[in-house]
C-alpha cells in the first residue's frame, strides 16, 4: 500500500459539500425547513468517485476514510475552543485575536473564523456519500467483509460531527443523503435540535452489527501515531447521546442507558476478557511528611492522556491527528494559544480563570499521616490555604500549569502541559468514568456515583458500600456493573488502599483510585468529602426523655443534587482546558429548575464572584435566555 499523508489526501467524497442549519433543544422547531446551498461549495473538484454506483475495492476504503479524517482536522481546534472559551474555567488575554475574544464574550459574528458550519457539513456530506455508496456486502477472496469496519467508523464520524454541530448551533438542517448538485442542495431539509439528533443517531448506530462496534480499520501507524486513536467509540457516543437526552427530558431511563453504554465501552475497550480500570495516577503530599513542598506522584507520566503510545492502559482514547508544520495543511494552534513559545513571542491568548483557581483552592486536600498507635487507622492532616503556585487545594492544576517570566520579552509566561502535541485530544479515560458517574447519579444511583469519585469501583466496593443501601430493584440494575478483582493486572479492578499510599507502594494488581484522589489527597479518609445522605438533628434518645443528636435521612433528590455538584466540580478539576466545560455546564443547567439562571451563575463568575457584574458587562448577552447559548450564522443556522 502506498504511503499516505493526511495533508496529501484528496478527499474521496464531496469535499466541501455541507448541509446544515438550526435546531431546538427539544423538537423539530415547529416543522421548520431550510435549503442548504449556502453550506456547499458547488465548484468543488474533489468528488472523485461521484460517477460510481458503489465504493467497491479496498483502496476505496482507505482513501475514503482517511479523506474524512482529513476533513475532521479542520474542526479539531474549534472543538476544544468552542467547548472551553464559553465556559467559566478560562479567560482570554489582551494578546488574543478578536475572533477568540468574541467567542469568549458570546459575540460571534458571521465572519468569525470559528463560526463556519460549512466545515461540519463537509465532513457530514463525505460520510453520507460513503454510507450511501459503500457496498457493505462485498467480500474479499478470503470471505472477509471489506467495508464493514470502515462503514461502522464512518457512521461514528458522522454521529460525532452532527452532535458537535447541534451542541454549538442548537438547531441545524438535517440531511443523510449525499449532496452532489445545486439542485439537491436547494431542496428543503428539516431543522433538528439536540433531542432529534440524539434520537436519530442512537437508532442509526444500533444498525451496526455488534461484532463491528469495537473493531476499527487497521491502518497501523501514520506519521508515528497509532491509528487506533483516530476513531470515535460507538458506546461512548451512545453514552453521550443518552446523557443529553436525560438532561433534556429528565427521563431516568436515558441516564440508565448512558451509564450502561459507558460501562460497556470500559469492559470492551481491551476485549471482553480484559479490563480498563480508572488507573492509579495521582499527585499527593508525601505521606507522613513534614513539609508542604514534598509531593509524591504515582504513575503521573500519562495522568492527563498526553502520551500517544497505545496500550491497554492508555489514558487517551480518541484524537484528531494534526500536521507538524503550518505549511503542511491543518496545523493545530492550541499549543501556541495556551503555551508561551517563540512563535507567539511568549504571549499566550488563553489563561486559567479566577473561577478555576477558586474551585481548585476550595478543595480540602487530605494527607495521610503515620499509623495511629495500636495500628488502628491513620492520622491525617489537611493542606493549609495560601500556599504559593496553586499548591493549596487540589494539586491537578499545579501539576499541569507552569508560570514564569521571560526577561527578554518582559512578559509573564505560561505552559499548560495538556497541550504538548500536534494532535488534538478528544476523549480520555477519566472523562468516561466521570460521565458514567454523572449518568448513574441522575439515574438514581447516587451512592455508586459517589464511589467513583471517592474510592474507585470494584465488586467489593459495590457489595460493601452500595448494594447494602439499595432496594432489590436497584441491586438488580447495578448488578450489571461488574468490576472483578484479580491478581492479574490485565483483568483486575482492585482499588488502591490506604496502606498502599502510606507505604509509597502500589501493587500492580491494584488498578483503580477514586478520581477525587487524583489531586485532592486521600479521599476515603477526608472528613470534608463525605456522602452526605443524612442530617444531624436533635431528637430523643431511646429512653424517650433525653435529648440526643440523631441522623435523619436526607431527601434523595437533595442527595442527588449534592453529588451532581460534586461531579461538576470534579469535571472542572480533571478536564479543565480540554474543551468539555461549556457542554458540562449546559447539561448541568438543563437539569435545574431554572437553566438560564444556572448558566448565568457560572459564566458571569468567570473572573470571580466579586467581578460578576464586570463579566456580565463584557459578555452583554443575557444567558438567562437559552437561545443566547448557541451560535448563529448568516440567518441560516442557530436561533
Amino acid at each position: 500500500m502506498k504511503k499516505i499523508y493526511f495533508n496529501k489526501i484528496k478527499t474521496v467524497l464531496a469535499a466541501f459539500c455541507g448541509v446544515v442549519a438550526p435546531l431546538t433543544l427539544g423538537g423539530v422547531g415547529g416543522g421548520m425547513l431550510t435549503s442548504c446551498s449556502d453550506f456547499f461549495n458547488q465548484e468543488s473538484s474533489d468528488v472523485l468517485l461521484a460517477d460510481r454506483e458503489h465504493l467497491n475495492n479496498s483502496e476505496d476504503t482507505v482513501y475514503s476514510v482517511l479523506g474524512i479524517m482529513n476533513k475532521l482536522q479542520v474542526i479539531a481546534d474549534r472543538t476544544v475552543l468552542l467547548g472551553e472559551l464559553r465556559g467559566d474555567l478560562v479567560d482570554v488575554t489582551s494578546t488574543a485575536s478578536s475572533d477568540l475574544r468574541d467567542v469568549a464574550n458570546f459575540n460571534v459574528g458571521d465572519s468569525n473564523v470559528y463560526n463556519a458550519p460549512r466545515d461540519y457539513y463537509a465532513i457530514i456530506n463525505n460520510c453520507n456519500y460513503f454510507i450511501n455508496h459503500a457496498d457493505i456486502n462485498l467480500k474479499s477472496n478470503r470471505g472477509e467483509n471489506i467495508f464493514m469496519k470502515e462503514y461502522a467508523a464512518v457512521k461514528a464520524f458522522r454521529a460525532w460531527t452532527y452532535l458537535q454541530l447541534v451542541l454549538n448551533y442548537g438547531k441545524v438542517p438535517f440531511v443523510t443523503q449525499p449532496i452532489m448538485s445545486r439542485e439537491e442542495a436547494d431542496a428543503d431539509f428539516p431543522m433538528y435540535g439536540i433531542e432529534e439528533i440524539c434520537r436519530f443517531f442512537l437508532d442509526d448506530l444500533s444498525t451496526i452489527p455488534a461484532e463491528y462496534e469495537t473493531v476499527y480499520p487497521s491502518y497501523r501507524t501514520i506519521r508515528s501515531t497509532d491509528s487506533r486513536f483516530f476513531y470515535f467509540p460507538i458506546n461512548i457516543l451512545r453514552g453521550d447521546m443518552n446523557l443529553w437526552l436525560g438532561s433534556i427530558t429528565h427521563n431516568k431511563e436515558y441516564y440508565r442507558q448512558a451509564a450502561l453504554a459507558y460501562y460497556k465501552y470500559i469492559t470492551q475497550r481491551n476485549s471482553n476478557n480484559a479490563s480498563y480500570p480508572a488507573g492509579v495516577s495521582n499527585m499527593m503530599w508525601k505521606p507522613g511528611g513534614t513539609s508542604w513542598y514534598e509531593i509524591t506522584v504515582f504513575d503521573g507520566n500519562d495522568a492527563f492522556g498526553t502520551s500517544e503510545a497505545y496500550s491497554n492502559t492508555s489514558e487517551l482514547i480518541t484524537m484528531i491527528p494534526g500536521d507538524s508544520i503550518r505549511a503542511e495543511g491543518y496545523y493545530s494552534e492550541l499549543r501556541n494559544l495556551y503555551n508561551s513559545s517563540d512563535q507567539n513571542s511568549q504571549r499566550v491568548s488563553i489563561t486559567p480563570s479566577q473561577s478555576l483557581f477558586d474551585i481548585s483552592a476550595a478543595q480540602k486536600n487530605c494527607r495521610i499521616g503515620t499509623a495511629r498507635s495500636g495500628g488502628k487507622g491513620y492520622n491525617v492532616t489537611y493542606a493549609p490555604s495560601g500556599l504559593p503556585n496553586h499548591l493549596s487545594g487540589d494539586l491537578r492544576l499545579a501539576s499541569v500549569l507552569t508560570e514564569g517570566f521571560d526577561n527578554t520579552e518582559r512578559v509573564e509566561t505560561q505552559k499548560i502541559s495538556k497541550f504538548s502535541s500536534r494532535n488534538v485530544h478528544i476523549y480520555r479515560r477519566q472523562m468516561v468514568y466521570l460521565r458514567m458517574a454523572e449518568a448513574l447519579n441522575m439515574a438514581g444511583y447516587s451512592r455508586a456515583a459517589f464511589m467513583i469519585l471517592s474510592t474507585g469501583l470494584s465488586d467489593k466496593i459495590m457489595q460493601d458500600s452500595v448494594y447494602s443501601y439499595c432496594s432489590a430493584d436497584d441491586q438488580a440494575f447495578l448488578s450489571q456493573f461488574k468490576f472483578p478483582v484479580s491478581f492479574l493486572k490485565e483483568t483486575s479492578y482492585d482499588v488502591v488502599t490506604t496502606a498502599d499510599l502510606a507505604n509509597n507502594t502500589i501493587p500492580s494488581e491494584h488498578t483503580a483510585i477514586g478520581i477525587h484522589s487524583r489531586g485532592s489527597g486521600w479521599t476515603p479518609l477526608n472528613e470534608y468529602y463525605r456522602y452526605n445522605d443524612s442530617i444531624p438533628t436533635i431528637g430523643k434518645a431511646s429512653d424517650g426523655v433525653t435529648d440526643s443528636i440523631i441522623n435523619v435521612a436526607r431527601p434523595a433528590a437533595e442527595v442527588q443534587a449534592y453529588v451532581d455538584s460534586l461531579i461538576l466540580n470534579e469535571e472542572a478539576l480533571e478536564l479543565a482546558f480540554e474543551g468539555t466545560r461549556y457542554y458540562d455546564l449546559m447539561r448541568y443547567a438543563l437539569r435545574q429548575s431554572n437553566p438560564g439562571a444556572t448558566m448565568s451563575k457560572f459564566i458571569y463568575a468567570r473572573r470571580g464572584e466579586s467581578r460578576r457584574g464586570e463579566m456580565q458587562g463584557v459578555i452583554r448577552k443575557d444567558l438567562n435566555d437559552r437561545n443566547s447559548w448557541f451560535l448563529k450564522w448568516n440567518g441560516k443556522i442557530g436561533f
